[in-house]
């Protein structure tokens, strides 16, 4: 039998849920924002992870929405203009760092045409 993926809490249930199990910082809407410092993106409480304890042996908790980051409550900080700031200059440095997409380059769309394009590789490859 496939288990089903867990349902979101209704928005007072997850409002609860945030109020009680953060105690570093007051939420006062689903809306509220917060910057994670572990993985640098601005969260909102409706994006927020909630997990239920299994069994009733555990408590719940809270934690960050983005894939592989594995902050907690503490991590979050109140959205200032200074942390805006260092959010937009963290994107920023980011976007620079990033190779060009290959939707911008049509003539090298995949790794078998940046390979047959590279002058090493391509007489080592049969053509198509």
């Amino acid at each position: 039998m496939a288990l089903s993926p867990p349902t979101p809490p209704p928005d007072a249930a997850r409002l609860d849920a945030l109020r009680r199990l953060d105690q570093f910082r007051e939420w006062r809407s689903l809306d509220d924002k917060r910057y994670c410092l572990v993985c640098g993106k601005i969260i909102t409480g409706r994006q927020i992870e909630v997990a239920n304890g299994t069994h009733g042996n555990r408590q719940s908790r809270l934690s960050c929405p983005t894939e592989r980051c594995n902050s907690i409550p503490m991590d979050w900080v109140l959205v200032t203009d200074e942390i805006l700031a260092v959010a937009e200059m963290a994107a920023s440095e980011e976007r620079s760092l990033v190779p060009p997409r290959a939707a911008e380059h049509p003539a090298e769309q995949g790794l078998t045409s940046q390979l047959r394009n590279s002058p090493c590789i391509s007489s080592e490859l049969p053509n198509d």
